[in-house]
């Protein structure tokens, strides 16, 4: 199980599918960020931010996670706009477990 609040129901397709990769990365750490960003922001996104969006996406998560903890540098292709609002995001971590992860059967 995911945590996904949003219904995608209402998304076209490429929305669909990005919202689906930012809950399904492969550090549970950066589906939160990505996950919760992108429930946050996805709808209002023009093209160019998805693309944007996508591009950060095909990064390799350990990265991404340095990147946006700050514990790496990060590299002069992600000094955008983009990237300052996925790290300036504050995801509710305060959320139940059940509510990310469904209850222990």
């Amino acid at each position: 199980m995911t945590g996904i609040t949003l219904s995608s129901a209402d998304l076209d397709p490429r929305r669909r599918r990005i919202l689906f990769r930012c809950w399904h990365r492969g550090i549970r750490e950066m589906d939160l960020v990505l996950g919760q960003f992108a429930e946050a922001e996805l709808a209002t996104l023009s093209e160019v931010e998805l693309d944007e969006l996508e591009a950060i996406m095909a990064e390799e998560d350990n990265d991404l996670l340095r990147w946006v903890m700050g514990t790496w540098p990060l590299p002069d292709r992600f000094r955008t706009p983009m990237f300052e609002r996925i790290v300036a995001y504050k995801p509710d971590f305060d959320r139940k477990f059940s509510e990310y992860f469904g209850t222990p059967e």
